[in-house]
């Protein structure tokens, strides 16, 4: 497959869903480990820096679950072209 730039890609960037549910899932899984961890180790400081992490993974999560259940808007397959780029626009 060749791609060609069009000069409009952050207009039209997609990204890989699933590889950023993965990773997410398992950044999860690191601060809510870590949470556990400094909470018995009895650090409260670095227990809440990874609470507020694993308060943003599950953000995150959430916005990438919505975004996989929208449809091919934002995971398209392989048989989905590239959108089309924009043409005589003026800004």
């Amino acid at each position: 497959m060749r791609f060609i730039r069009t000069g409009d890609e952050p207009a039209h960037a997609r990204t890989p869903l699933r590889a950023r549910l993965w990773l997410a899932s398992w950044g999860l899984l690191w601060t809510v480990g870590g949470t556990v961890a400094f909470v018995l180790a009895g650090r409260p400081g670095w227990a809440a820096a990874c609470a507020a992490l694993a308060a943003i993974t599950v953000i995150d999560l959430a916005l990438v679950i919505r975004h996989i259940r929208q449809g091919p808007h934002y995971q398209p397959g392989r048989d989905v072209p590239p959108y089309a780029p924009v043409r005589g626009r003026r800004r």
